[in-house]
């Protein structure tokens, strides 16, 4: 390899990490929402994956059946976790053309 074509591989390279960081950061600032049971249960997750808010319908606690609502709870998660993954993969391959990159 040339060392002309050397430096600009590694001048591109440089510039794609400093754009994954970039977006990386940016995820931060976007949300996803889930909700589940009709709209019982809601989650708003942030981008890089934190939860914001948790909001439940008052018509959806009944104490007489908790383990519903902590099924709804964790289903709400774990689908704001998917939209989050896929938000965070989706802004990850417009920077990488789709390379999938080992770890992103």
């Amino acid at each position: 390899m040339k060392p002309g074509n050397m430096a600009n591989m590694l001048k591109q390279a440089q510039k794609m990490q400093a754009e994954m960081a970039r977006v990386q950061e940016s995820l931060k600032d976007e949300t996803v929402e889930a909700s589940v049971g009709g709209g019982a249960v809601r989650v708003v997750m942030t981008g890089d994956m934190v939860v914001q808010s948790v909001t439940i319908d008052p018509a959806a606690v009944d104490p007489d059946d908790v383990a519903m609502l902590e099924d709804l709870v964790i289903a709400a998660t774990n689908e704001a976790l998917r939209q989050a993954q896929d938000l965070a993969q989706r802004k990850m391959a417009a920077v990488t053309g789709g390379l999938g990159l080992p770890g992103m």
